[in-house]
């Protein structure tokens, strides 16, 4: 009988706001929104979860999470530096499984049906 398939889904949640606040270790605790500016149409592309109590969403515009929580830290989109991040995170799941289905910058698919003989049973 054929082993069953086993594929484990990786979400690296509020991936931006974790990024910067890697980097900024103060920003850790506060609510952080990246995405557009305030002063124009722009939209949240995520947010910490310190700003999600607030009511604070992806793709909410600026201005009214600016309403929501005028404390927040709002930063502009850092793309290279959340790519870079992207790179070392899939080269490390890839480490444990080489079928791996990356479909976003911070989601991907792993089929660990063969780990169990290489690292035991969960």
């Amino acid at each position: 009988m054929a082993e069953p398939t086993n594929i484990l889904h990786c979400d690296l949640d509020a991936f931006f706001a974790s990024v910067e606040q890697l980097d900024n270790p103060s920003l850790r605790g506060k609510p952080v929104v990246v995405g557009g500016s305030i002063h124009s149409r722009g939209v949240v592309s995520t947010c910490s979860y310190e700003a999600r109590k607030f009511g604070i969403r992806s793709a909410m515009p600026t201005a009214q999470a600016y309403r929501l929580c005028p404390q927040s830290v709002f930063l502009p989109v850092n793309m290279p530096r959340y790519l870079e991040i992207s790179k070392q995170v899939f080269s490390i799941l890839s480490r444990y499984s080489p079928i791996m289905e990356v479909i976003s910058i911070d989601e991907a698919f792993l089929d660990i049906s063969g780990c169990s003989s290489l690292y035991g049973s969960p």
